[in-house]
């Protein structure tokens, strides 16, 4: 639990503190403690508070309650500290004690509120945020605010936490921390475009906060949109030179328009902000694997291995550099290394089948694409790899497996696509065209996609006159 209060010690000085820190770990160690007047026993507890020493703090608050029975604040120091040390229902009885005593203090109501959070009493814990609110400094209530939507964030209510943060800037509009937290909110509730217009928005009127720009490019990203995410990331480098996690995700960005050795750039002067990080190192050797350098790709993606052991991006980028080198049985040992420390990837098993379809071990491969399909069903790359691979064998095998996957994934145009395809190619002209235009009348401009999948059928008057 957070400490209540200011750490600005008023008019009193370090080296005052450091005598009365001595004195008191003196006492501590078994020698008589000599008198401390009031304020200076208060900043000694604060002290204390502040620096997670919490034990120390409630034996110091403690001698404040007996030296000083009518002075309230040092039973609300313990309850603080008894918080910090999470007993807490020893906490909340000493804070009850103070609301008997009639004292409705910001400080009281917040520290009572902390420890309702620190129970998971969020309902409770908003209710004295908002009493705390009431009682306080207008120059303190952003931070207020902040809590009680962290607490609504904790209840899943998204919505209502969004409402609060707004409020959380329109009191301060520097508070970039809770810029961050409506980022948050926003990701959980999918409303990507409206944290959107709510990042511009706060841009227009605050256009030098670094975060904002980050949080509007990480918004980007989410919708694909790439170039704008580029430009977002740039201008808050441009605010913050040092701001590591937007060099990496500008580092991201460039990789997604692979535009790699900018990828590689930022990565780097990520890395040299913040420090060496498996992940940055892993996407510099993804970024040398497209450019076709598999020497330095598989170079960093050993670092990163060597960062942390139990990356499976790391492994599986491995392995493919091996399957590219013509080593495929070697990249199969190291992709199933990588599907050790991440069994639930979809994408390690769609790489994996592919490994497994080079060396003809088909029932391998089948096992790895169905089990890709059965972690995301609507990984349209894994369905459209995985029926070629069904064709190269059996068009009616690819057609019952079509069938069967279209009755438990209706939604999906593609399944129909591809089973229009399969019908084609096993002479089922009649049903391939009626099921091609049926997918037309769904989605003209997606139905198209059939063109791509089986490029004879431009060949097709029938099929060209069903798409016109």
């Amino acid at each position: 639990m957070p400490p209540m209060f200011d750490d600005d010690e008023e008019d009193y000085t370090d080296s005052s503190l450091s005598e009365d820190i001595e004195h008191f770990e003196a006492h501590l160690k078994g020698k008589e403690l000599n008198f401390i007047d009031s304020d200076r026993l208060e900043s000694l507890i604060d002290h204390y508070l502040i620096q997670g020493q919490f034990n120390k703090a409630k034996i110091a608050a403690e001698f404040g309650i007996y030296q000083f029975v009518y002075n309230p604040l040092f039973r609300l120091r313990k309850a603080q500290a008894l918080g910090g040390l999470g007993l807490l229902q020893e906490a909340l009885d000493c804070v009850i004690q103070l609301e008997k005593q009639d004292l409705n203090s910001a400080e009281l109501f917040l520290t009572k509120a902390s420890i309702y959070a620190q129970q998971r009493e969020h309902k409770q814990a908003i209710r004295y945020f908002k009493l705390a609110l009431e009682n306080s400094d207008p120059a303190e209530r952003d931070y207020i605010y902040l809590d009680i939507a962290i607490e609504y964030e904790r209840l899943h209510q998204y919505q209502e936490a969004i409402e609060v943060l707004q409020k959380a800037l329109i009191a301060n509009k520097h508070n970039e921390a809770a810029l961050y937290e409506m980022g948050r909110c926003y990701d959980a509730l999918g409303a990507t475009e409206a944290s959107i217009n709510t990042y511009l928005k706060f841009i227009d009127e605050q256009p030098y906060s670094s975060t904002a720009w980050y949080n509007l490019g990480n918004a980007y990203s989410k919708i694909e949109n790439y170039n704008k995410a580029v430009w977002a990331y740039e201008y808050a480098i441009l605010i913050n030179e040092e701001f590591g996690p937007a060099h990496f995700n500008l580092g991201n960005a460039f990789l997604s328009l692979e535009k790699y050795h900018k990828a590689i750039e930022h990565f780097e002067l990520c890395m040299k902000h913040d420090g060496d990080d498996a992940m940055a190192l892993c996407y510099i050797g993804e970024a040398y694997e497209q450019l076709n350098e598999l020497a330095l790709a598989k170079h960093y993606y050993k670092l990163s291995i060597d960062l942390e052991p139990m990356l499976s991006e790391a492994w599986l980028g491995l392995g493919i550099v091996e399957d590219l080198l013509g080593s495929t049985k070697e990249g199969i040992l190291l992709i199933l290394k990588a599907l050790e420390y991440d069994n639930k990837n979809s994408a390690i098993h769609h790489v994996l089948a592919g490994a497994y379809q080079k060396m003809d071990q088909r029932n391998e491969a089948d096992f790895h694409y169905l089990k890709c399909l059965e972690l995301a069903f609507d990984d349209h790359e894994a369905l459209s790899d995985y029926i070629d691979f069904l064709c190269e064998s059996s068009l009616s095998q690819a057609q019952k497996f079509l069938l069967s996957f279209l009755d438990r994934h209706p939604e999906l145009l593609e399944i129909k696509l591809h089973l229009v395809n399969v019908k084609w190619q096993m002479g089922q002209f009649s049903e391939a065209k009626h099921l091609f235009q049926q997918c037309m009348q769904n989605d003209a401009q997606r139905s198209k996609q059939i063109f791509e999948i089986n490029p004879k059928l431009l060949d097709d008057t029938d099929f060209l006159f069903l798409a016109d």
